[in-house]
């Protein structure tokens, strides 16, 4: 047996035999990917304090790596298809690697942000390649239980990632949250050429160049204003990306509509199975993320966890979704993939609105009910649906299907982040002004009213005043601890109430199991590999 992996899938006579040991380096690829968001959670409190980052700044060292990883993603599987999966997934993985480099050396906002930037590249990359991989080595009896433990992957790396950095926080510096990534792209690319075949898409016609700059520039724009706006405002910039959002979407429409070889064929939205499963991750995604950002900043700063002992407390989130991915794969069949879809959303959009009952005396245990029913329903919902959209696409396209999955994630997350959590800093400032209002300096005012994190370091200014002191100081902290409490619980309705109506869609759109097979549209390269979606 050769070291490296040379026989091309599309070649071999039967299934590649060591296709699960290349799952794993397509799990491991997709955990540092995911990794890469949620370990800054718990790395944002010690970047805040050494780089002097402002609001906006902190924003953008997360935001930076989530624009290019949404708009890129389509297009870079694309070409992956077209050229070499395996060689994607290997470029994207150098790439990640060299933006974590250098994340971990520089010391200005403006270079971390450009850092974080290069990783999302990367992650565009590799996300849509290890799907398409996945989908082109496993045959399709098994591919169910691949696109599972995919799945599981994504929640294992949601808990996984601020344990990690967590740890690491303990004894170093918040630079070696970004220096972990470097021994496990390497690890996977190693493995990715001796484990993972070459693939690419048979009789692949010319790019569609001009639909790709399309879909770069409407995804792009349209993140960028879901990002801005809620957060700072609907200034000149994110009302201009929403102007270029609001006419790219539809020119890229009309345009893949008219092109013979268009990038996404948008007539697949008219598939129901398809539309549905996409609405789905959308909607999932938007109350998961939400909820998990909003989450731990109260584990933070409201229990004042640090940052291992909050990554420790993430465990049974991930727990949970192994738990639903092992229900889904026995479940499925018998049940079907709508039936599955709807009772993780309606879990999942029940563990938001029980996020509705914290208050000032909650502990950690009102959250472990919550997070451990958004993993759960993760576990339970997101991998039918994904099969279902990896289904939707034939052997040419595989990834195209992963960029298309992947991008509803992304969009889903960021709005969640970007919607809920610009709700919460709403019901935050509203409330700490009704507690504390004129009681302070005009300038502590504003900076306690802009985070939870300045509230607590304006209470440590005060603790430290001689004509103040500890008395006022923890006043303060706890009008802070009320304030965000109240913002946790208000935003939690609103978000349970979104995932509801999403749930409902949803329940509408996707087919029954008669009415799937006959509105699923045949890959017409695959036809004989149609997905079975209930």
């Amino acid at each position: 047996m050769p070291l490296i992996a040379n026989t091309p899938v599309e070649k071999m006579a039967g299934p590649y035999s060591r296709r699960w040991l290349a799952l794993l380096v397509l799990c491991l690829s997709l955990l540092i990917v995911v990794m890469a968001n949620t370990s800054l959670i718990v790395a944002a409190p010690d970047m805040t304090q050494d780089l002097g980052l402002s609001s906006s700044d902190l924003q953008w060292v997360i935001d930076g790596y989530t624009v290019p990883y949404a708009a890129l993603m389509l297009v870079l599987g694309s070409i992956g298809d077209k050229y070499s999966r395996r060689g994607a997934l290997v470029a994207g993985l150098v790439i990640f690697a060299g933006g974590s480099v250098m994340g971990s050396l520089v010391d200005g906002t403006g270079l971390v942000i450009a850092a974080r930037a290069i990783m999302g590249v990367g992650a565009a990359v590799v996300m849509p390649a290890t799907l398409s991989l996945l989908v082109a080595v496993f045959p399709k009896r098994e591919r169910a239980k691949a696109i599972t433990a995919w799945t599981a992957t994504s929640g294992l790396a949601i808990a996984v990632g601020p344990l990690v950095a967590g740890w690491l926080l303990e004894d170093h510096a918040w630079g070696s949250t970004f220096l972990i990534n470097v021994p496990i792209a390497v690890v996977a690319v190693i493995g990715a050429l001796v484990l993972v075949p070459p693939s690419k898409a048979a009789n692949a016609g010319r790019i569609d160049y001009v639909g790709g700059l399309l879909s770069i520039v409407s995804v792009g724009s349209l993140v960028y204003a879901i990002i801005e706006g809620p957060h700072f405002g609907w200034g000149t910039g994110p009302v201009a990306a929403a102007v270029v959002a609001g006419v790219g979407l539809p020119a890229f429409v009309l345009w893949e509509l008219r092109h013979p070889h268009p990038m996404l064929d948008v007539r697949r939205f008219a598939q129901r199975p398809f539309s549905g499963s996409m609405l789905a991750v959308l909607f999932f995604f938007f109350g998961t993320f939400g909820a998990i950002y909003y989450s731990t900043q109260f584990l933070q700063f409201v229990l004042g966890y640090g940052a291992l002992e909050t990554g420790v407390r993430l465990l049974p989130l991930a727990g949970a979704v192994f738990v639903g991915a092992a229900a889904t794969g026995r479940l499925t069949p018998k049940l079907g993939m709508k039936t599955m879809v709807v009772a993780g959303m309606v879990i999942g959009t029940a563990g938001v609105l029980l996020l509705t009952l914290i208050d000032t005396g909650s502990t950690y245990a009102d959250f472990l009910a919550p997070m451990m029913m958004l993993g759960f329903a993760i576990g339970l919902s997101v991998s039918p649906a994904t099969d279902t959209i990896m289904g939707s696409f034939p052997e040419s396209e595989l990834g195209v299907g992963g960029g298309a999955n992947d991008t509803a994630l992304e969009l889903g997350g960021s709005l969640g982040i970007a919607v809920l959590g610009s709700l919460l800093a709403t019901a935050y400032k509203d409330r700490l002004t009704d507690l504390v209002g004129g009681q302070l300096p005009a300038s502590a005012m504003e900076t306690a009213k802009d985070s939870v994190g300045g509230g607590l370091a304006v209470a440590e200014q005060i603790a430290r005043t001689p004509s103040a002191g500890p008395q006022q100081a923890q006043a303060l902290i706890d009008a802070v601890h009320e304030a965000f409490a109240h913002g946790v619980a208000h935003t939690s309705l609103i978000g349970g109430i979104i995932m509801a109506a999403g749930t409902m869609i949803v329940l509408a759109v996707l087919p029954g199991r008669k009415a799937a097979k006959r509105d699923e549209g045949e890959p017409e390269e695959s036809a004989k590999e149609r997905v079975d979606v209930g």
